[in-house]
């Protein structure tokens, strides 16, 4: 009986550290909101093309027009330059599919210095960033495991959920989950990609098979680019798990920065195989740079 209750009182302890966690998350919704719409503003947006005649509003080619073709449809300057009448064609535009995937491993949290947000934070704007500009272009996007929505509204779940997620921060091998997968459709990841490769390599195969194409950013805090530690450290995993104590710190500054670039290399050839992007980013730089990278990538 006493085991019974003392595993109650757990969950129930458990069940109030998350909700104040979440309600402590959300409350800085409205600045996430407003730093987020202000960073889209930077980005052109519009429907994304297909390359084939339809109803959108670009212009694509002139064509001969033919018995099927109303009067209505006839460019007549261009018709008048020639014998033969000719449509002015536009290029069909679609709204298209987009999910987006940001990393809940506790590592997550880092900041090497007050004045630099820690990695999930600079993930989180990104991500809603990119979600409303993507929204304003008519597309529709949700995060992994939600169901992709057009409209203003949306940005608001997702900026919500991404306050959630924080609540309950997962181990450092968080990976993408396959099940978030649907055949055409375009992805971001957004991580630090410091945990165990595998899952992640299987995701990007599956990925691949599906004709999901996509972007990957890894996400990460300067002294994880640099490693400027110097004498005696004790470094430790997020949760405790893993220590490693040293008294030369900058002894392993070269192992440690080979290790980084061959992960990076590692990342980057796995996307190139998959017909995805693979980018990265420091919290010390502006976020616009960032963004502005994944427009590019996610239009492509």
């Amino acid at each position: 009986m006493t085991q019974g209750t003392d595993s109650h009182q757990a969950r129930a302890d458990r069940s109030r550290t998350l909700r104040a966690d979440a309600e402590a998350a959300a409350a800085g919704l409205p600045a996430l909101l407003l730093s987020a719409e202000r960073l889209s503003v930077a980005l052109l947006q519009g429907g994304h093309g297909l390359r084939r005649a339809g109803s959108g509003d670009d212009f694509w080619q002139y064509r001969p027009a033919t018995a099927g073709d109303s009067a209505r449809t006839i460019d007549w300057r261009r018709s008048a330059r020639s014998d033969a009448q000719f449509v002015r064609d536009r290029e069909a535009q679609t709204a298209q599919s987009a999910v987006i995937w940001v990393s809940c491993g506790a590592g997550m949290g880092y900041r090497g210095a007050d004045s630099r947000p820690a990695k999930r934070n600079r993930a989180e704007l990104l991500s809603l960033a990119i979600a409303i500009a993507m929204l304003r272009g008519g597309e529709k996007v949700a995060l992994a495991g939600g169901l992709p929505r057009p409209g203003r509204a949306q940005a608001d779940r997702i900026a919500f959920g991404l306050a959630q997620s924080w609540a309950d921060p997962r181990p450092e091998d968080d990976a993408p989950p396959e099940s978030a997968l649907r055949p055409g459709q375009r992805m971001l990841l957004v991580s630090d990609f410091l945990g165990d490769p595998q899952p992640l390599l299987g995701f990007l195969e599956h990925a691949a098979s599906l004709g999901v194409r996509g972007a990957m950013l890894q996400v990460l805090d300067p002294d994880e680019e640099v490693f400027p530690f110097q004498g005696a450290v004790l470094f430790r995993s997020p949760d405790g798990g893993v220590r490693h104590q040293t008294r030369d710190a900058a002894g392993i500054r070269a192992d440690y920065l080979a290790r980084l670039a061959q992960r990076r290399e590692l990342l980057s050839r796995a996307a190139r195989q998959s017909g995805w992007h693979f980018g990265t980013h420091d919290t010390a730089s502006p976020p616009a740079q960032a963004l502005m990278w994944i427009a590019s990538v996610m239009e492509g």
